[in-house]
């Protein structure tokens, strides 16, 4: 006998009118799914029907939801205070936070290590404080005129104005605002000899133009879910040094393991002048990001001119509730083999989604770390049926452009992953063979 499904919430329908979503045309957009609650590496749904989730609500929840131990932490934090303004004072799990995360950046203990944190409460606004950094240590050490940044195409940076500016002008998702933000310089990710040259040559002729160069570590996110060497990066940060460009890496994607390493910037060897994290800061728990500087950078703030200091200052930085949640986050990466589970993700992923290179309208596989990708042929994908079909078999799994991913959490189990896998491989060999059939013959 078919289980009927419980009618929506009343709370959702009387919010709906009211609500506007992230990334959605409203008026088309079909109704969002209600969530009941959340538990282990499962969302939930107010009908009672779960779903694996396997992108780790937008690749934060590295340690699943509800883990006791980050949940213990935020309880016993709001006992205490949940928050206090951070302008003259000070508490103990921010200095805690600031010195446990800088002993796990790149380059620990040497000259350059990023010593100096400043926390922020978003991916963006992490992003926005870099470029500030960047901008007014050129002021403040006498080059006022390196004020543009070297941005990479296919590169995600955030929704705020100064993220949008270094992101991809041209393909990203914020080309409506073209026209609104600062032009800077957009340059291609050299891929081989003449590609590198050409790209050295072109930073050279910038560089007594450009205060930094942003770009993310080995992945490139929300661009598409595109891969690049750590020769590469290693590369262009060698480019930057040596002509006078402030190397920014944007980790709040590609960190807390999610490439492998507990930061990408590792596998190339390097240390960035200022680094960018978020997302997995807290497993997921709450909102919170941080720009880490190093020694070089933050010494030029310092000083007797008032001027010299770096003015931000968001409401809700080093919110102590969200550090506490961090510090158990740590605590977890620290006791808890999850660079170990990433690398069981990463061979499953590769195992279990190989065989669909073969398939008509399959462009390209990809596995990076706990992040494998199928890129599909844009002109028969919809991202909204592909999402559908993926509810209905039980996993929450959301596409877009013309890409298909999983990030699930690290702790997810062999079943769970197994299961991700091949729901993956049905719907896509499905809408393969329907390709096939439109174009009458292999498609690729």
């Amino acid at each position: 006998m078919k289980k009927e499904r419980k009618s929506a919430p009343a709370w959702l329908e009387e919010g709906r009118s009211h609500v506007w979503h992230p990334y959605a045309q409203m008026q088309t957009m079909p109704p969002p799914l209600p969530v009941a609650r959340t538990e282990g590496c499962r969302i939930v749904l107010a009908d009672g029907k779960e779903l694996i989730d396997g992108v780790s609500s937008w690749w934060s929840a590295v340690h699943g939801y509800n883990h006791p131990h980050l949940i213990e932490a935020a309880k016993a934090q709001l006992d205490t205070m949940p928050h206090v303004m951070f302008a003259g004072l000070a508490h103990e799990p921010a200095y805690t936070l600031a010195a446990r995360l800088s002993r796990l950046t790149p380059g620990w203990g040497g000259e350059k290590s990023l010593k100096h944190v400043f926390f922020s409460d978003s991916g963006s606004t992490a992003v926005e404080v870099a470029l500030k950094m960047a901008l007014q240590y050129w002021n403040n050490t006498g080059k006022p005129r390196k004020d543009r940044f070297i941005c990479l195409h296919r590169g995600y940076h955030g929704d705020t104005f100064g993220a949008m500016a270094v992101s991809d002008p041209e393909r990203g998702m914020h080309k409506a605002f073209k026209k609104n933000v600062i032009m800077h310089y957009a340059l291609e990710i050299p891929s081989g000899e003449y590609s590198f040259a050409e790209f050295a040559e072109t930073l050279k002729d910038i560089a007594p133009q450009c205060a930094g160069l942003i770009m993310e570590p080995l992945v490139q996110g929300a661009g598409g879910m595109l891969f690049h060497s750590p020769d590469t990066l290693a590369e262009i940060h060698r480019l930057c040094h040596e002509h006078e460009v402030l190397f920014i890496a944007d980790e709040i994607m590609t960190g807390f393991g999610r490439t492998g390493s507990m930061f990408a910037c590792e596998e190339a060897g390097i240390i960035p002048d200022i680094m960018c994290v978020g997302k997995a800061l807290t497993g997921g728990v709450t909102g919170l990001a941080a720009t880490l500087a190093t020694g070089a950078v933050y010494e030029a703030f310092l000083g007797d001119d008032p001027e010299k200091a770096l003015m931000h200052g968001p409401t809700y930085m080093a919110n102590p509730l969200a550090c506490a949640v961090a510090n158990a986050s740590l605590d977890l990466f620290a006791r808890e083999p999850r660079l170990e589970q990433a690398a069981t993700i990463e061979a499953a992923l590769h195992k279990g989604l190989r065989p669909l290179r073969q398939l008509s309208g399959v462009f390209d596989v990809r596995v990076k770390g706990a992040i494998g990708v199928v890129q599909l042929a844009p002109q028969y994908f919809s991202a909204e049926q592909f999402q559908q079909a993926f509810v209905e078999r039980g996993v929450w799994v959301r596409p877009f452009g013309d890409i298909v991913y999983l990030m699930p959490p690290l702790t997810i189990s062999p079943d769970e992953l197994n299961t991700l896998i091949c729901v993956v491989c049905e719907v896509i060999t499905a809408w393969a063979q329907e390709v096939r059939q439109k174009v009458g013959y292999l498609f690729r």
